[in-house]
């Protein structure tokens, strides 16, 4: 065939392909009338991970998994927006990381917000002004994230999803290399390039702000200062990168929690997270491992933070495989919490198994 006879061949492939998803597109607006009946929420993790997973499984190629899952999650996308327009929270202002990972998860469609802490995510989705919230929770190279921890004990919402990104720094500036005399990011993110930053600059004040998206705005309105955030908060600030991939490690990953009102049914390949504090006496946090252990459960996180409320009391926050109706999982909430004085189920949740 000839290259005219091959591009008309994609045209009628193309009139075809408009043709079906619209229809898909009318049987969603069914599905949003049946929803909005039973008010069962827009976003269904697990819906999301079968449709994935049965979309993996028809591919025969040559397009690879990855180019149709982004297709589809841009389709679902829209497809919210055809049940009932989804408003996210994140940390904002717009161009974080947080704002990219939630776009990566979610789509163009939907409606972002930005807010100007994580604990506002929290309250914003309690109250039910934004449907859902991405906030980050931990990092491959600075550990777990203070801000979310925290949250998390004095919340109401749910883990209902997760997101890992790869996230890669980026010294942001409109001046030289030698002419930075302050610079701003998250505390976490200077902990993420703390060599780089030591054998770079002697004298540069650093100074910690809320959310990367923020240093770039405030460098961008002075003089002499300069950010490390992403290249989308570059471009969206109008700053030059004057330095990439300043990140001390290359395989820096950042995992991303989305709450919402309610949590996921199982998947057969599920987490869940849990919240509880001990008693303050020797052997307490072993006596509750040594339950999971147990039971078969698989911890894949385990972070504390001091209690507000008690001194020398302290909240564990773990992460394991399986969801909390398994049997073996009700088993062992049973017997820990006779060695906890709180134990709270933040969610279940399909574990993401790729990287956004």
């Amino acid at each position: 065939m000839s290259l005219e006879e091959l591009r008309k061949r994609i045209d009628e492939i193309d009139h075809q392909l408009v043709q079906l998803l619209n229809e898909r597109a009318r049987v969603v607006i069914e599905i949003g009338k049946l929803k909005g009946k039973t008010d069962k929420p827009v976003y269904s993790p697990d819906r999301e991970k079968e449709v994935f997973a049965k979309l993996i499984e028809a591919n025969k190629g040559p397009l690879p998994d990855r180019c149709l899952i982004a297709i589809w999650r841009e389709l679902m996308s829209g497809s919210f927006v055809l049940e009932r327009p989804l408003r996210i929270g994140y940390l904002g202002p717009g161009g974080s990381f947080s704002h990219t990972a939630a776009m990566l998860k979610f789509g163009q469609s939907v409606e972002y917000e930005p807010l100007a802490d994580i604990k506002s995510i929290f309250d914003e989705v309690s109250k039910g002004h934004c449907d859902l919230g991405v906030v980050p929770i931990e990092n491959t190279a600075g550990g777990g994230v203070i801000e979310t921890l925290d949250a998390l004990v004095d919340t109401d919402v749910k883990v209902c999803a997760e997101v890992q990104m790869a996230i890669h720094h980026s010294l942001l500036a409109n001046c030289s290399l030698a002419e930075i005399k302050k610079i701003y990011s998250k505390p976490e993110v200077f902990a993420q390039c703390r060599n780089w930053l030591s054998a770079t600059f002697k004298d540069a004040q650093t100074v910690s702000v809320a959310s990367t998206a923020k240093a770039a705005q405030m460098a961008a309105g002075e003089p002499n200062a300069a950010a490390i955030g992403s290249s989308a908060a570059a471009e969206l600030y109008e700053l030059t990168i004057i330095c990439e991939n300043i990140e001390d490690i290359t395989n820096n990953i950042t995992r991303f929690l989305v709450i919402g009102r309610e949590d996921a049914r199982p998947t057969g390949e599920d987490k869940t997270a849990i919240l509880f504090s001990t008693a303050h006496k020797a052997g307490a946090l072993a006596d509750v491992l040594d339950v999971f252990k147990q039971h078969g459960i698989n911890l894949t996180n385990i972070e504390s933070r001091p209690s507000k409320k008690r001194q020398w009391e302290y909240y564990f926050f773990v992460d394991f495989m399986g969801h909390r109706t398994d049997k073996n999982v009700q088993q062992g909430f049973e017997e820990a919490r006779k060695h906890c004085l709180q134990l709270s189920v933040l969610g279940s949740f399909p574990r993401a198994v790729e990287l956004l």
